[in-house]
């Protein structure tokens, strides 16, 4: 196969962290951007060459992209990553992928309608300790799981990561990748139950997410869990940690990139130090091989951790536990 065409819809931050590897790899051509903020977009082509746009739906309709990155906000994923699933374009979804059940289905039809590879930017799944770590939990019993992250706010008043509407809320927005790891280490959750509170950040303007989330888990196995977030720590500091009770009595401690083993001198496991295929190559890698199973989370599965923060907040707003779809096999 010839090179991999490549086009970016959204030229932000995250954009920017995907847009500096896949310009080092070799089978992948840069060709075309796309942001609300023309200056943003012009200045990417500029510095990497190609097309620019402000509309999306014409980067897919006026370029021959074989793969499009989808950089976003929660809220600005609406229809478009449908489209370009729909027009055969294999599509790569910044996390997390959708604010709705029902949008992240219609994408998820397009995707195994038409065949197209899919990846979604949970790259802590392809971290040696993480990949260790599963590999060793794989056969022995989860009792519970605890899982925190404990932070300040992102951006400055006008931004949109305070707005419930448009962010989903730390749980959704950030905790999501501690969502996603536990569900890649422990299996499926199953049903959820979230309480929140709006206490200490009532000095901040324009902020309508929660700054504390107590979400109790129900996995599949039977296993029982929680999650909290807080984003009130906006002097500083804050903390993310994961924490299995297993078999034998035992608690793995995981931080990011890092595990430890209780009682000290349990058991031991070997990391491997040897590079792992990054999030982008295998990306790339997978479309020139038609290899779905290169990506270690497909569109499917970045719906089905999408899925348990959605079901969360829904079950805030309705005071009740709330069953999560499974689309996920």
């Amino acid at each position: 196969m010839s090179d991999v065409k490549v086009g970016f819809v959204g030229t932000g931050g995250m954009a920017n962290a995907h847009i500096s590897q896949v310009e080092t790899i070799e089978e992948a051509t840069i060709i075309a951007f796309c942001d609300i903020e023309e200056e943003r977009a012009k200045v990417a082509a500029d510095r990497y060459g190609g097309q620019y746009y402000t509309d999306a739906r014409r980067l897919i309709d006026e370029t021959e992209v074989d793969a499009i990155y989808f950089c976003l906000p929660p809220f600005a994923h609406t229809d478009i990553e449908r489209l370009a699933a729909e027009s055969g374009r294999h599509i790569f979804v910044e996390k997390p992928v959708s604010m709705t059940v029902d949008h992240g289905l219609s994408v998820l039809e397009a995707v195994n309608k038409n065949s197209v590879i899919s990846g979604v930017g949970y790259q802590g799944r392809y971290q040696n300790a993480e990949i260790a770590l599963r590999d060793y939990l794989k056969d022995k019993a989860i009792g519970m799981v605890i899982s925190h992250r404990w932070g300040g706010i992102a951006g400055g008043a006008d931004h949109w990561w305070r707005v419930m509407e448009k962010s989903g809320g730390m749980l959704h927005e950030q905790a999501t990748h501690q969502v996603d790891m536990i569900r890649y280490l422990a299996g499926e959750i199953t049903e959820v139950y979230k309480l929140s509170a709006m206490k200490i950040n009532t000095d901040q303007p324009n902020q309508t997410i929660p700054d504390a989330e107590v979400v109790s888990l129900k996995f599949a196995s039977g296993a029982v869990g929680q999650i909290t977030t807080t984003c009130a720590l906006t002097g500083g500091g804050g903390s993310m940690r994961t924490d299995f009770i297993l078999e034998d009595h035992q608690i793995v401690q995981l931080g990011w990139g890092n595990f430890e083993i209780q009682p000290e001198n349990f058991d031991t496991v070997e990391i491997s130090t040897d590079p792992q295929l990054g999030i982008d190559q295998a990306f790339i890698q997978a479309i020139q091989t038609n290899n779905q199973s290169l990506i270690k989370s497909s569109y499917a599965d970045g719906l089905q951790s999408a899925l348990v923060s959605i079901c969360a907040n829904q079950s805030a707003e309705e005071g009740k536990p709330v069953a999560v779809p499974q689309v996920v096999s």
